[in-house]
């Protein structure tokens, strides 16, 4: 358990980038599961060590009462004044928030049911498939730039994970053009050989409308020739030619083991994460290092893989030292933070939308009943509020490994400034030490992108915090910025709700810094302030300046929409001039 939370949590930091608080990540452990209990028996512990947990949070977390602030009774207090709290449902709590919620209201806490998101009166992540669509953003962006349009031309995937399920079930239903050609879950192997795009759609449509469906739902009839449905309890599974060479494989029969092993390894265009599990390490990590024994009979090294690209819509899909091998041998990825950020995303905007309709609501102007009626009617633009800041933050990344090692001097003083501050340390998240970025800088090789990922992180939540210390968030002129945050609806129906809101500040400083670090890169701040001697706030106010006078976001926007239009290549071109124009 504590490998698997600390990776959470690794992947949780680099997701604060986008997000207005600082986030954390922790697990909690029943100790009184009935054994061999049926899985009510098992679901109704878990509920009840759940409310034990969050209770004892809020016991121990400041409160606010008619504005004023209140401390814990009996409390020895280290911090300062705090008393936002906020929890987000996750693996194995995912459908727990109305009770979080009920335990906020119990104990009179000022958040009320803006305490968990994603409960009754808030944004449902799987109907919205918030999640998917924000890992899809990355999975086109890989394939625009060596000009491939996967949502006309059909692309070749492998999968963990099943219709049923958030991730795997939303993203394989974002493009008709797929072909499924095999996927896994804890239960079934599905093997589809050559599928037709239209026929396999419409079947994973059906079973990802179907409740608690699973791959024995597909009906095998609209299978391909050698294909078929096999259940991972087999002893062996029978290999048609085309499942072996669809696999690889050169032998008429295999474990079930062997032919999933086989679907981590095969030729194709995409892997999609979607299903728990860390399927992928480095060449140079054992399965102990890895900390998931269930998946160490099938795990692969990033070295076998034959994908293009790799979608991590679920966490921990891969270690971080197996990114960054497959990304030096050609494949291209992310992180699962920057893939699948939108649903942390997604919470966080309906907290801090609840925040500001907290004063309407207390008011007496907007009713309960009209309260979850506005914020039913936002769920679109919510979405598309996420999803551009997955767009943007690729965009940020290409840009950085467009880039080379034009840039790596300035990216390793950015590790150097936040080593000093105590900020990062190279050696948690694996990234280069000095000695070894100028190795590779002599090889004429630059940071990865999954490495790239994690200072596109650093950079915005070290830049946040400097604002925050500045009065740059204080300035008139950055209204715009809290407003742009917030849906149409709220602007033109509530806007003394947004301009008094609680969060302003922390809201106007994530959004300067990702507007900022995105269209600059991770080392913009490090690259000005050691051409200049000034400090982050001047550079943002300059950075303000330039974005506004010469009308930066109208440009971008037009760049933007020659998407699929011209070559990635001749794209990417056009972003850097404009980021070269700022710089």
């Amino acid at each position: 358990f504590r490998t698997e939370v600390l990776g959470l949590v690794k992947a949780q930091q680099v997701k604060n980038a986008v997000i207005v608080p600082v986030g954390a990540k922790g697990g909690f452990v029943p100790k009184r599961l009935p054994v061999g209990g049926s899985r009510d028996a098992v679901q109704a512990e878990g509920i009840a060590a759940y409310k034990l947990f969050v209770s004892s949070l809020l016991d121990i977390t400041d409160n606010l009462k008619g504005g004023d602030l209140v401390h814990p009774d009996n409390v020895v207090r280290l911090d300062g004044d705090d008393p936002y709290l906020v929890v987000a449902a996750d693996k194995g709590t995912a459908t727990f928030s109305d009770t979080a919620n009920g335990i906020s209201h119990e104990h009179g806490f000022w958040l009320d049911d803006a305490f968990a998101s994603g409960g009754s009166v808030g944004y449902d992540h799987k109907a919205m498939g918030i999640t998917a669509r924000g890992a899809w953003e990355a999975v086109k962006r890989h394939f625009r730039e060596i000009d491939i349009d996967i949502q006309q031309t059909s692309i070749r995937v492998v999968g963990v994970g099943d219709m049923s399920g958030d991730v795997f079930g939303n993203g394989m239903l974002l493009s008709t053009a797929l072909k499924l050609v095999a996927a896994f879950d804890h239960r079934h192997i599905f093997i589809d050989p050559e599928p037709d795009p239209a026929v396999s759609f419409a079947e994973r449509q059906r079973l990802f409308n179907l409740p608690r469906s699973s791959w024995a739902d597909y009906d095998a009839s609209l299978i391909s020739q050698g294909g078929g449905i096999f259940p991972r309890t087999a002893k062996s599974i029978p290999l048609s030619p085309e499942v072996r060479a669809l696999l690889g494989l050169n032998k008429v029969e295999a474990t079930p083991n062997e032919v999933m092993t086989a679907i981590l390894r095969a030729e194709a265009d995409l892997l999609w994460f979607g299903g728990i599990g860390t399927y992928v390490r480095a060449s140079f990590e054992s399965d102990a290092q890895v900390g998931d024994r269930a998946n160490d009979a099938i795990r692969i090294a990033a070295g076998e893989l034959r994908v293009k690209a790799v979608g991590e819509g679920a966490n921990l899909g891969m270690t971080q030292r197996g990114r960054i091998e497959a990304a030096r041998r050609g494949v291209r990825l992310n992180t699962d933070a920057i893939d699948n950020s939108a649903g942390v995303n997604t919470s966080d905007v309906e907290v801090n939308i609840k925040i500001a309709l907290s004063t309407p609501v207390a008011e007496g102007v907007l009713s309960a009943p009209d309260r979850a009626a506005l914020l039913g009617e936002m769920t679109d633009e919510v979405g598309h509020l996420v999803l551009r800041n997955n767009y943007l933050q690729t965009l940020a990344l290409s840009l950085a490994q467009r880039s080379g090692t034009s840039d790596t001097a300035f990216q390793q003083r950015l590790m150097q400034m936040l080593e000093a501050r105590g900020e990062l340390d190279r050696g948690v998240e694996y990234l280069p030490t000095d000695s070894e970025v100028q190795e590779r800088r002599a090889r004429g090789e630059g940071l990865t992108r999954p490495e790239l990922a994690v200072l596109l992180a650093y950079a915005k939540l070290s830049l946040y915090s400097e604002l925050l210390a500045s009065d740059v968030p204080d300035n008139a002129y950055l209204a715009d910025e809290l407003v742009h945050y917030f849906p149409h609806a709220l602007q033109e129906r509530f806007p003394d709700a947004i301009t008094s809101h609680r969060l302003r500040r922390e809201i106007i400083a994530t959004q300067l810094a990702n507007a900022l670090i995105n269209q600059g890169g991770p080392a913009t701040i490090a690259r000005i302030a050691d051409q200049t001697g000034t400090d982050a706030a001047a550079i943002a106010r300059a950075f303000l300046v330039v974005r506004d006078s010469f009308g930066l976001p109208a440009i971008t926007a037009a760049i933007d929409a020659l998407d699929a239009k011209i070559p990635g290549a001749v794209q990417l071109r056009l972003y850097a001039e404009v980021q070269d124009l700022m710089l």
